[in-house]
């Protein structure tokens, strides 16, 4: 036992060289994720907050305070994890990639697709792991509904209803900010729902797109708005049809209603949180008038994304053509603003 022991010590990976580049809460919610996995240490961290940096020493205390990317890639990283404001994504992954550092990037990866397309490019032509934060899809509830519908137990999937409702704005001004920020709910919270339901159904093209935005409770104009609240119609190119909702400071009753409900000749599957919750999710088999539940809290999903792209670095992963799905779902987006003007 003490050999196994012994030669498991002796081939253990090697731990990372990380840098992390924005320690807000989210920030640092994912550090702690990937340290606690064992698979990295921090090396260096930077955020203009030196409150942030102070929180995230807590976590790395040995980590090294930069003064910003530049400073970060002066390190021999072998990974950085971004997450800085939405307009930034684009710019510091492809920079990020092409000093051959991989990168783990917060959502949404680009403002638009063509900003998406170009992180992409430069990641395969860097030869580097690139991953985004998309971490619904890593909830045990989410796995088992994916589950059911590629293995065609519902049957044939005809329609899918996805909502997502806020019942808070977010508290940080660059949000509402078009320019910065890319768009309103639908970016920040839509995207989780469009990758949702593409990931499910292996990711068929989008055909046609319908929508709707609204600020205030009145249709967006042309000017810098931002949309609080949203609905959209997606026609695949297989003829299913998404319905899209999302929201931010909607009169829901709770924090948040969470869900992506799945309808196929044979049966149906739903995802969704519980008692307004932003973490708690069950997952349901639908037939007919009965309910099977397949997931129930708790389950501790939020940092899965980023340790699977450690591990993943950790494993001598390289460039993922994986992540042209990052670029479909940015244009969904895309068509999604388009349609509404």
């Amino acid at each position: 036992m003490n050999k196994l022991i012994s030669l498991q010590q002796t081939t253990a990976v090697k731990q990372l060289r990380l840098g992390f580049l924005g320690v807000g809460w989210i920030g640092r919610h994912r550090m702690k994720a990937i340290l606690d996995s064992g698979l990295a240490r921090a090396t260096a961290v930077a955020d203009p907050s030196a409150e942030m940096v102070q929180e995230a020493q807590a976590l790395a205390p040995d980590a090294r305070i930069a003064a910003g990317l530049d400073d970060l890639l002066h390190d021999e990283l072998d990974g950085i994890v971004i997450a800085t404001p939405s307009a930034s994504h684009a710019a510091q992954s492809i920079q990020a990639l092409e000093a051959g550092v991989a990168v783990f990037c917060q959502k949404p990866l680009g403002r638009t697709a063509s900003e998406v397309r170009a992180v992409v490019d430069a990641s395969k032509a860097a030869d580097r792991l690139l991953g985004v934060d998309f971490s619904y899809r890593h909830s045990q509830a989410m796995q088992q509904i994916r589950q059911l519908v590629r293995s065609n137990t519902l049957g044939e999937i005809f329609a899918a209803d996805l909502t997502f409702h806020n019942a808070y704005g977010p508290d940080k001004p660059w949000f509402y900010d078009k320019t910065s920020s890319g768009g309103g709910c639908v970016i920040d919270l839509g995207v989780h729902l469009i990758d949702l339901a593409l990931w499910c159904l292996d990711f068929p093209p989008v055909a046609t797109v319908s929508s709707e935005l609204r600020a205030g409770g009145k249709r967006l104009g042309e000017n810098a708005e931002v949309e609080d609240f949203a609905t959209a119609t997606l026609t695949l190119a297989g003829g299913e049809v998404l319905r899209l909702t999302c929201s931010w400071r909607l009169q829901a009753g709770c924090d948040a209603v969470i869900g992506a409900d799945f309808f196929g000749t044979e049966g149906g599957a739903s995802f969704r949180n519980v008692d307004g919750s932003f973490y708690d999710f069950t997952a349901t088999r639908l037939a007919g008038t009965s309910r099977e539940t397949l997931a129930l809290p708790p389950d501790e999903w939020g940092g899965r994304a980023a340790v699977d792209w450690a591990r993943k670095l950790a494993q001598g992963q390289r460039f993922d053509a994986g992540c042209e799905q990052f670029v479909a779902v940015a244009a969904a987006i895309d068509e999604i603003y388009r349609a509404s003007r």
